[in-house]
């Protein structure tokens, strides 16, 4: 049945591809095996990460990019990954709502997912995704992450250009520029330009881009625009094109396609390997665990020693 899926999927399917990314993101029985046949399907696509605070503009610029790329006959998947509540563990899915586009236009496939708590902003199986996207056979994966400000730096292992969305309004300019998201920045875009404080934030950002040496060869541009409106949206695109040419003139697409998979690699042992420590007998005895610790029996540390020391003993014994 997944073979059959995979193969659908792989043709053009948009309803097999609706019920992989089901599959994936639940984790659900079968989805490695789809996940395996779609790799060895894919045709790695241009994928662009958008990163910024809440109302920075981020779904609109997602709009707006895809009526561009779309005029040029582009293929496009979006992920749109929405926070998770941590006490009722839900999600509004928003994006899905703030993200509109034609629903008949089948060259654009949009998804929003739950964060499910994942550091940095991304949602666990996000690359995942991307994946399905790139053997169904789209050329654009956008990658929009949660708002949430400086931990969602991953979002540069995940695509190949990072556009860092701003706002003029955005607080203490000085304060932001020493978030480390603005160290995993390829393009800067000003959105909402029209406002005060567009060009003033622009300085501070080129004033630290020049103070600060460049490792990757490369000196993000910054861009005035405004999403709604659809200006320098194109000059955005024309940007991230750049960026390309740059990482072609720098590394073969061999060496970049192996840094991606390097990451991918250590993705998919470290969740592999999470769960199923918590699938044994150290899963269901957490809360006993809990119990000592809070009774000053054990510590946290120590309780985290114990449960590794277990588990290699049970992995040691072929269990």
């Amino acid at each position: 049945m997944t073979y059959d899926l995979a193969e659908k999927l792989v043709n053009g399917d948009r309803l097999a591809l609706a019920k992989a990314i089901t599959l994936v993101e639940n984790r659900a029985h079968g989805h490695e095996d789809i996940l395996e046949e779609c790799f060895r399907n894919r045709k790695p696509a241009v994928r662009i990460g958008l990163t910024g605070a809440p109302g920075s503009g981020k779904s609109t610029l997602v709009n707006a990019m895809i009526k561009l790329l779309r005029a040029e006959g582009k293929t496009i998947g979006v992920v749109a990954v929405d926070p998770t509540s941590p006490f009722t563990g839900g999600a509004l899915l928003g994006d899905r709502v703030r993200i509109t586009t034609s629903e008949s236009d089948e060259g654009v496939f949009i998804r929003s997912m739950a964060s499910r708590g994942a550091v940095g902003g991304i949602a666990e199986a996000t690359d995942d995704v991307a994946v399905l996207f790139e053997a169904s056979g789209k050329e654009y994966v956008l990658i929009e992450t949660v708002g949430v400000g400086q931990a969602e730096v991953d979002v540069a292992a995940s695509a190949d250009t990072t556009v860092l969305v701003l706002t003029p309004e955005a607080g203490d300019s000085v304060q932001t520029l020493k978030a480390g998201l603005m160290e995993v920045a390829d393009v800067f875009a000003i959105n909402k330009s029209d406002r005060p404080g567009a060009e003033r934030m622009a300085l501070d950002i080129r004033s630290m881009l020049e103070m600060r040496a460049s490792e990757k060869g490369w000196t993000p541009p910054i861009i005035c625009m405004s999403a709604i409106r659809g200006e320098k949206v194109d000059e955005l695109i024309d940007e991230i094109a750049k960026h390309r040419e740059h990482l072609a003139s720098c590394t073969s697409a061999a060496d970049r396609e192996r840094t991606y998979l390097v990451v991918k690699l250590k993705r998919a042992v470290e969740r592999m390997l999470k769960n199923d420590l918590w699938r044994g007998p150290d899963g269901s005895a957490l809360e006993k665990i809990a119990d000592d610790i809070a009774d000053g029996t054990t510590t946290p540390y120590a309780a985290a020693r114990q449960i590794l020391d277990r588990y290699r003993a049970r992995s040691g014994q072929g269990e």
